[in-house]
């Protein structure tokens, strides 16, 4: 593999930033699309890609979510031409026939519980964080948040309780004149080991 140049770095992680409110630019159907179709090409443990995502593309479909929003959060939801619920599918195992290469996925995780849901929490998490990553370098500003009511969204969106939500994400093209400074990061030697 070849890494990727200055540029490309910038636009991912090193100047991308996280949004705080946005620009009135609407984000068409076809890059959601587009960002949906390389975020699913990261690697979960067996392809098992257990997230799921609902774009609220509208202003009356982000008023549903509203009431589960903190206060915080209000004003940078309602400018975000798209907020996406990153949900988890709990029954993940279903589509294991599909996506895994070896017979008897389905099976393991239907008869172990916790093992499914471990595997669903943590890989699904992981598809919202290559969601992010697929988003940044297609040009969109994303706005991650966890200040909600995972009930409330749940209770609204999800009332099967087959998906759980895991966290939301405003997408969009950020205003810069709202962006926050950086806040800091641990440095190598406060969050690493080398053994």
């Amino acid at each position: 593999m070849t890494p990727l140049d200055t540029q490309a770095l910038d636009t991912i992680f090193t100047q991308a930033r996280t949004a705080n409110g946005f620009i009135d630019k609407p984000v068409p159907e076809a890059l959601l699309r587009q960002v949906y179709e390389l975020a699913a090409l990261g690697p979960t443990s067996m392809n098992c890609q257990p997230t799921r995502y609902v774009f609220l593309n509208t202003p009356a479909a982000r008023e549903r979510l509203l009431p589960a929003m903190l206060p915080g959060n209000l004003d940078k939801t309602r400018s975000a031409p798209v907020t996406v619920i990153v949900a988890t599918d709990t029954k993940f195992y279903e589509h294991m026939p599909k996506v895994w290469h070896r017979e008897g996925a389905k099976e393991m995780f239907e008869g172990n519980a916790g093992m499914a849901s471990a595997t669903a929490t943590r890989n699904g998490t992981l598809g919202g964080a290559y969601f992010i990553i697929a988003a940044r370098a297609l040009g969109l500003d994303c706005g991650p948040m966890s200040g909600f009511d995972i009930a409330k969204v749940d209770a609204e969106f999800f009332p099967d309780g087959r998906y759980k939500t895991n966290f939301l994400i405003n997408l969009g093209y950020g205003d810069d004149k709202l962006l926050f400074n950086r806040n800091p990061r641990l440095g190598f030697d406060e969050a690493c080991q080398v053994l």
